[in-house]
């Protein structure tokens, strides 16, 4: 595999995780379906998966970049499984409304796996570390797009703030805590 794709490979990885932020992001706002503690959590993963993409478009291609992607996934996999059997037990509801017959925390399960396995399936790739020190800037749209992860990620820090204030979050929050 040519570094050329390796690059489109980790760019297309990174909007799509900008997308799933996004689409969260875009319920909050527009539906009004406030993020619960293990959502924030989730959201959270996300931007460190997609931190360890927008570093390898950044500084060039690592292992360690790969890492932090997948261990943003793993966290996503192991909140997400926390929530999926928190509401799984009959009589216990589920949180949110579910998108395209199932709820957000287990499309974030479902992603998250899906990180993982393309970040091991980038990893055997091992050509792409060797003698590869590239100096070269990252492309436009590279840079658009992790403009875009650090924008979301102040958005939803921000968004977190006038929820939980400046403490914990409610387990089950109705409304933000710092609006009126």
């Amino acid at each position: 595999m040519t570094q050329a794709r390796l690059i489109w490979l980790n760019l297309l990885g990174l909007l799509a995780i900008c997308a799933v932020l996004l689409f969260a992001f875009a319920d909050q706002i527009i539906y009004g379906d406030i993020p619960c503690p293990l959502c924030i959590l989730q959201r959270a993963g996300f931007i460190a998966a997609g931190t360890g993409l927008a570093l390898n478009l950044g500084f060039g291609i690592r292992p360690s970049h790969y890492a932090t992607m997948i261990l943003g996934a793993l966290v996503v996999a192991g909140v997400a499984t926390r929530q999926i059997l928190l509401h799984i037990v009959p009589g216990t509801g589920a949180y949110g409304n579910p998108f395209l017959g199932l709820h957000f925390y287990t499309w974030s399960f479902i992603v998250s796996v899906l990180i993982i396995s393309g970040g091991a399936i980038l990893l055997a790739y091992d050509r792409q570390f060797v003698g590869q020190r590239s100096t070269k800037k990252p492309r436009r749209v590279a840079v658009l797009a992790m403009g875009l992860l650090a924008l979301i990620s102040a958005a939803n820090g921000v968004s977190t703030v006038l929820l939980c204030g400046g403490g914990l979050c409610p387990g089950d929050p109705t409304h933000y805590m710092l609006l009126p």
